[in-house]
């Protein structure tokens, strides 16, 4: 597969990724621009993974990662300002929704980068552990970390004032 091909077939749905990592759909454009220009200069060894997708997912969230740690980052991200979607969610005008993506924002970047691939992406621990550069337990422990403050945080706007996390 050639780097236009790829780029072709793959691009939607990593700006997807990005704008579920950052919150700000301008910025998941640079991470994925900046990505994209070392995935081209890269590509003989890119193309060469055992799968491509998954390598430059990573290259993807390792940039993030990258951006998160920068000082001139570090500013207020409009999780709520996620784009529109081609089938209307009627959930999105909610209060726990927002309030959930408010939340979802706040979280540490790692925690967030693994509850984004775990949940939106619908990736097993395996592959988040590639993406990610961790273990496995590291993975487990990450999602469980982020679930357990989601929970803690939006006890308070549940409708039916049951918890959060209550089965």
């Amino acid at each position: 597969m050639t780097f236009d091909e790829f780029l072709a077939a793959r691009l939607p749905a990593l700006l997807r990724y990005a704008v579920m990592l950052t919150g700000d759909p301008h910025l998941a454009e640079d991470v994925v621009q900046e990505t994209m220009v070392r995935a081209h200069a890269e590509w003989g060894r890119v193309s060469r993974a055992d799968v491509p997708d998954r390598y430059v997912k990573r290259m993807v969230t390792n940039t993030y990662l990258g951006w998160r740690r920068r000082a001139w980052f570090h500013r207020s991200v409009p999780v709520a300002e996620l784009p529109e979607r081609a089938i209307p969610d009627p959930a999105e005008s909610s209060v726990v929704r927002q309030e959930l993506w408010a939340r979802l924002g706040k979280l540490p970047a790692r925690q967030r980068a693994a509850v984004v691939l775990r949940y939106y992406e619908d990736l097993d621990d395996a592959s988040i552990a590639e993406i990610l550069g961790c273990s496995l337990s590291t993975v487990r422990s990450l999602v469980f970390r982020a679930i357990e403050e989601l929970r803690r945080t939006t006890d308070s706007v549940m409708p039916t004032g049951r918890k959060g996390g209550a089965r």
